[in-house]
């Protein structure tokens, strides 16, 4: 069903690296970005490892941080690079700190991190992927996690509605996309045909040539591209919408996200 929670932005903050320099500078710019996105009544949304990179965990930070967890404000994302014992270790964690979404995804591997294996989370393929994981934490903790997919709707259409029709038979409660910059006709689509919130993400970078070489496609002028001005038309191609915001400038843009973006 949806959740009056969908509208908010959730806005990406990630955590420090492990052996990261001058990590007490980090971890404090962490927790005042945290709190910033909290008072303004949007929602933290704390990556897992991003690409490979060996990552604080968000459910030890909040603990060590001594942050809060209003309800409906705390995601945290959940990737398949982990030992069963952390996996447990993590959701016991949100489970314990009220943290009750949660973003499942396959994740970017590296050599440093270990991977689930089929066999320990009930799956019969080669390998784990966020549908086997969606199972999985739905079997051993019923309803206690509101959980979230990803959609991509850069692959071929038919390959990718496929993965997404087994991740809501998953458990899926909510999906995510891709970043988008401009209306798009398989969002629309499956925001159409879902009976369950999709929630849009939107590229705040200014360099959209990024974008461009993590997607494979081109998607137009970079030099031209203006990340508010981008969300603004979003906003209007798709009202009513709750947006993920990633590489936020929490510097020039926080304060200048247009409206509609707070529970």
């Amino acid at each position: 069903m949806p959740n009056s929670q969908d509208t908010r932005y959730r806005v990406e903050v990630s955590p420090p690296k492990h052996g990261a320099e001058t990590l007490t500078a980090r971890l404090e710019r962490f927790a005042a970005r945290y709190r910033q996105v909290i008072a303004a009544g949007h929602a933290v949304c704390i990556t897992d490892n991003a690409m490979g990179h060996l990552c604080f965990q968000g459910h030890e930070l909040i603990r060590e941080l001594g942050l809060p967890v209003p309800p409906g404000q705390v995601m945290i994302h959940l990737n398949t690079f982990h030992t069963l014992a952390d996996l447990h270790w993590i959701l016991d964690g949100c489970a314990e700190l009220g943290v009750t979404e949660l973003l499942v995804v396959s994740g970017d591997g590296a050599a440093r991190l270990p991977k689930l294996a089929p066999a320990e989370v009930g799956g019969a393929g080669a390998s784990v992927t966020s549908v086997e994981l969606l199972a999985y934490i739905r079997r051993h903790y019923g309803r206690q996690f509101r959980l979230g997919a990803a959609f991509n709707p850069y692959e071929p259409a038919e390959h990718e509605l496929e993965k997404l029709r087994r991740k809501v038979a998953a458990g899926a409660d909510f999906i995510i996309t891709q970043p988008i910059t401009r209306a798009n006709p398989l969002v629309g689509q499956i925001k159409g045909e879902l009976k369950i919130p999709v929630i849009l993400e939107a590229w705040m970078s200014p360099k959209l040539s990024l974008l461009s070489d993590c997607i494979g496609y081109d998607l137009g002028d970079a030099s031209a591209f203006d990340p508010l001005a981008c969300l603004a038309e979003l906003h209007r191609s798709y009202p009513g919408s709750g947006f993920y915001l990633a590489l936020l400038d929490f510097k020039t843009q926080f304060d200048r996200l247009p409206a509609g973006g707070a529970a």
